[in-house]
């Protein structure tokens, strides 16, 4: 038996309030129960060893969907600088360290670009949405921009007080959440995903289906045993 549209929960895999709201922000208007890891109790990290954001966005997503039994969102994201061979990369939120802060990050990365003058620089992100038996969806994005020498603005989170978007002659910080949705990494792949996500949902009804048939199964194997 399929569940119904409204029934449908999707669980973003991070406790990063910042991109569970820009990611609930850009649902807002699909009948689903939008849920992150604050919703529930302590639950096991994945490790994110992969050496892709593709890589680790499905790391994340598939290991929150099997722990939950729930269909999961993960995003990895992350700062691709040019002068820097592409660093920090997917080590973008532990850059200066495991448990960096982000004032920590911002610091290590404006040291590591002293003196340089090429400051390009891009966002990437790569959305994975998977189910609890493992398949997943995949969407990505990038957003080109440059890496000031101070932070300007309050908004926002990670890099974004050193992201200059030249378009807007802001920086992700600089800009309101609307602005910044219309324009980033995130705000592309989001509405990539927004826009194919009638299907999306028939999608997610489809596999939930074939779950609640293999575990009857299960079920009645186990019976007959």
């Amino acid at each position: 038996m399929s569940i119904k549209v409204a029934d449908q929960i999707l669980v973003i895999a991070t406790r990063n309030r910042g991109k569970s709201s820009e990611i609930r922000e850009m649902l807002a208007d699909f009948p689903i129960l939008v849920k992150d890891l604050n919703d529930f109790g302590p639950i096991p990290q994945p490790v994110e060893d992969g050496e892709t954001f593709d890589e680790n966005a499905y790391k994340k997503a598939s290991f929150t969907a099997k722990v939950l039994g729930l269909p999961a969102l993960a995003d990895d994201s992350g700062l691709s600088v040019d002068a820097l061979d592409g660093a920090p990369g997917v080590y973008s939120a532990r850059y200066a360290g495991p448990k960096a802060t982000d004032a920590e990050n911002n610091t290590k990365l404006l040291a590591a670009l002293s003196g340089q003058t090429n400051r390009k620089a891009r966002f990437c992100c790569v959305l994975s949405l998977a189910v609890p038996a493992g398949a997943a969806l995949t969407y990505e994005a990038s957003c080109e921009g440059e890496i000031l020498d101070a932070p300007r603005g309050t908004n926002g989170f990670g890099y974004d007080p050193l992201f200059l978007y030249p378009p807007m002659g802001k920086t992700f910080a600089e800009m309101s959440m609307g602005q910044k949705l219309s324009v980033s990494h995130r705000g592309l792949a989001l509405r990539e995903l927004k826009g194919e996500f009638e299907k999306v949902l028939q999608w997610l009804q489809y596999r939930q289906a074939e779950e609640n048939t293999r575990r009857g199964a299960d079920e009645i194997c186990m019976g007959n045993k």
